[in-house]
């Protein structure tokens, strides 16, 4: 019986994670269930699970939860610092799938207490990698991660041997065919229309725009101790091959797997080893072909962006990440068009001159101060880039 907490149970992931156990017959004890603002679902969730505790983030709907929940023995609790004492709970097992920097802090309280972190949110890492590692090494602990890129490096880098490219795949999201000209067109609704993955709102649109790689490269490069310059991307549509890692000698190791997120979260829920459920099968005769193609970075400036925060170090990428996040409330707000996410994403960090200000990899909690320190400043000068372009 393990102890498991799953943060962001209301998102895609989380729903997922939980979906899994049920597949997989797992013999969980969940301590914590935590949302955003849906209450329906967790509520729901909670009923099923029977956990200690459930919080959603959201206080608005603190009593809507409690409310659902009447009766039922489950503790409710409700906003940022509730959702953090769920992820100190002491678990075996914690899944971190809140989605965006909102995510940052309950990780890290995850992986003080010692847990697998299993890693589906961005974040994190693009914010504070170090020091989030960092932490769960001292503790005794292991960051998983669940996206399926960086699962898929993770099941096939072997250590010791000297790898000399690191190759994420991409889908090239709904917009891969379409011109620039009609990339600026772009409804929310076309935007999270993805082709082959089921996601939330915000994740779907950092796919069309390839942030989705930025970040990951990113996160790569902290994971798997990987320079930025040795790390790719690679448009592949059928979202098979999940990654690739290159070796010294020629040789090309990928993982390939149908595009189902449940994959990843059963490596994660049962590294060091593989857990039996009844996982879609991979028919690559009915595939008939898997292709290939070099992203344009003419129409997905995003992947250069966040190679330029890489290098830049520092405050940048979680600057770049603030921004973004900023961005993709406006165009789903629709104040803003789609071409203009990437553009107010360069302005404020042009505007930072490099993300204003250095993390300081020290003690996690300095990490953590100084990360939302840079988040903040890069969310004030995105909204300002946003206002001046509405005017």
């Amino acid at each position: 019986m393990r102890r498991v907490v799953v943060l962001g149970s209301t998102g895609s992931v989380g729903v997922s994670t939980l979906d899994l156990f049920d597949k997989a017959e797992a013999e969980v004890e969940v301590l914590a269930l935590t949302g955003g603002c849906n209450a329906e679902r967790l509520a729901e969730q909670a009923r099923r699970w029977r956990p200690s505790l459930v919080v959603i983030a959201d206080e608005a709907h603190y009593g809507d939860l409690k409310a659902r929940l009447q009766g039922s023995g489950v503790e409710v609790a409700a906003g940022a610092d509730a959702v953090r004492d769920a992820a100190a709970m002491g678990a075996d097992w914690a899944m971190s799938a809140i989605v965006g920097s909102a995510g940052l802090a309950p990780t890290l309280a995850a992986a003080r207490t010692g847990a697998v972190v299993a890693l589906a949110n961005k974040e994190s890492l693009v914010c504070a990698g170090p020091a989030l590692l960092r932490t769960a090494k001292a503790a005794g602990g292991v960051v998983i991660p669940v996206d399926s890129e960086h699962s898929a490096i993770f099941q096939v880098l072997q250590p010791g041997n000297q790898v000399a490219r690191l190759i994420l795949t991409a889908s090239g999201g709904p917009f891969r065919t379409w011109t620039r000209e009609q990339m600026a067109e772009a409804t929310p609704g076309q935007a999270v229309a993805h082709p082959n993955w089921s996601m939330g709102a915000k994740i779907s649109v950092d796919s069309a725009t390839m942030m989705n790689k930025g970040l990951e490269m990113i996160e790569a490069s902290y994971l798997f101790d990987t320079a930025g310059d040795r790390i790719d991307v690679l448009v592949h549509p059928q979202s098979v091959i999940h990654s690739l890692v290159e070796y010294a000698d020629g040789s090309t190791l990928a993982q390939l797997g149908p595009p189902d997120m449940r994959a990843p979260i059963a490596y994660a829920f049962g590294w060091p080893h593989r857990i039996a459920w009844p996982a879609p099968q991979l028919d690559l005769a009915a595939i008939g072909q898997l292709t290939f193609e070099a992203p344009d970075a003419a129409r997905f400036p995003a992947i250069d962006l966040a190679r330029a925060a890489l290098k830049a170090g520092g405050g940048a990428p979680a600057a770049m990440n603030a921004a973004n996040e900023v961005a993709v409330a406006a165009f789903l707000d629709r104040q803003i068009g789609f071409l203009d996410i990437a553009t107010i994403v360069a302005e404020t960090l042009d505007s930072l001159n490099g993300g204003g200000g250095e993390l300081r990899h020290g003690a996690d909690e300095d990490a953590l101060e100084s990360a939302m320190l840079v988040d903040r400043s890069a969310r004030r000068v995105a909204s300002d880039v946003i206002e001046r372009r509405r005017s």
